[in-house]
């Protein structure tokens, strides 16, 4: 057993506790800024795009127009993924969780494209092909367990518009395109949340980026994690109507139960990916007059009233309150929501293996192996007496 002091350890999911130095983003949770690689994100919602700021992370730096020109053009040539790929989809119950369909085949890519993984060139190559790859696999999901044809990648198009087309048959207008590419950069990034740090784990062990991306999908499946959103729009559905908002919130607030999309472990204060997400909610709303925005909105001011009347404190909304109605209102089914979530952090998460890697900076990355406190049975220095089972009771 350990000693006193080890005994009053607790469980606190390493929140607060430094683990490993990084150059690929920052969250100020006391103001509520988030920035990648030195940009804040509001910037980058205004003028970036996905595959530039895609680049940005992977790369330190924004690229310059024939940069961006040729990353654009590898990631267009690695969207296509094997048939037999597809082929082994279609063995799959249609009814499968998208979540457990992607981890598989986003592993199984090592099996299609097994070259050398050690050098940092080539993580970068294996980084393209994921930032790629992860979409086709995604849409292709949507497309067979639906029993519809199969739609190949579309190289004139944009990453945004390109996953839409494949997913649905039709070319995104362009509002919507700007829309879905303005949730991609607010997703693709965000510091050592717990599947960014289950792909460092992974990738601190030496193993390639394909099985740090899909320890990392695994990760992200929870509903305390990528999962919210989906456990949002249940919300949204669950309450129908604007005027329910209210006395919906306030039942769920006396019972002591959360309110999905409300709060966060480490914003104090608005989360900033939530004003942007929030505004384009309301644009769509008012593109397409569905009510999901209003009702949204009633949850966050009903939630903030109830919760500082009850607790006398402030929560404010993340950054799954509003993605949920915007990716309901583009007709995204809702159990592809965590999906989406990962075709935009997997450029994040290639970036953190990169750098866990091959850090320039000393010390260099070590492994892994945090320290655990053992609070079980003591039966003294030479442990528990071992019975025969024939003996014990």
């Amino acid at each position: 057993m350990g000693d006193s002091n080890e005994m009053e350890t607790k469980n606190i999911g390493l929140r607060g506790i430094k683990v490993a130095d990084t150059r690929i983003s920052d969250i100020n949770g006391a103001q509520g800024k988030l920035i990648y690689r030195g940009y804040n994100i509001m910037d980058l919602t205004e003028n970036s795009s996905y595959e530039e700021t895609a680049y940005l992370l992977l790369h330190d730096s924004l690229p310059s127009m024939k940069e961006l020109s040729v990353f654009r053009s590898m990631i267009s040539e690695a969207r296509f993924i094997p048939k037999q790929m597809q082929k082994n989809m279609g063995n799959w119950r249609k009814d499968a969780d998208p979540m457990d369909m992607l981890q598989a085949f986003v592993a199984a890519l090592a099996g299609y494209y097994d070259e050398e993984f050690s050098s940092k060139e080539a993580s970068y190559e294996r980084a393209i092909n994921l930032i790629a790859k992860v979409p086709t696999i995604v849409a292709s999901w949507q497309r067979i367990r639906n029993d519809m044809e199969l739609i190949e990648p579309d190289p004139s198009l944009s990453h945004a518009a390109n996953f839409l087309y494949m997913m649905s048959g039709e070319k995104p207008d362009k509002d919507v395109e700007r829309i879905f590419d303005v949730c991609l950069i607010l997703h693709a990034e965000h510091t050592f949340n717990a599947s960014t740090f289950t792909a460092r784990q992974v990738a601190s062990t030496r193993a390639h980026m394909y099985s740090a991306a899909s320890a990392a999908i695994g990760s992200l499946s929870g509903e305390l994690h990528g999962g919210a959103n989906y456990e949002v729009m249940k919300m949204l559905l669950d309450i129908g109507h604007v005027e329910k908002a209210g006395s919906w919130i306030k039942e769920r607030v006396a019972r002591n139960e959360r309110v999905m999309g409300m709060g966060h472990a480490v914003y104090k204060t608005f989360d900033p990916r939530a004003r942007v997400l929030k505004e384009m909610s309301r644009q769509l709303a008012a593109k397409t007059g569905q009510p999901w925005f209003a009702i949204t909105e009633g949850v966050e001011e009903a939630t903030i009233a109830e919760i500082k009347r009850k607790k006398s404190m402030d929560i404010y909304p993340n950054v799954d309150l509003y993605s949920a109605s915007i990716y309901y209102m583009l007709d995204i089914p809702m159990d592809l929501n965590t999906p989406i979530f990962a075709i935009s952090r997997v450029a994040g998460w290639a970036a953190h293996v990169i750098e866990e890697k091959f850090a320039e900076a000393a010390p260099k990355p070590a492994l892994y192996r945090p320290k655990a406190v053992y609070v079980g049975k003591d039966c003294g220095p030479d442990g528990c007496e071992y019975k025969p089972i024939n003996l014990r009771t």
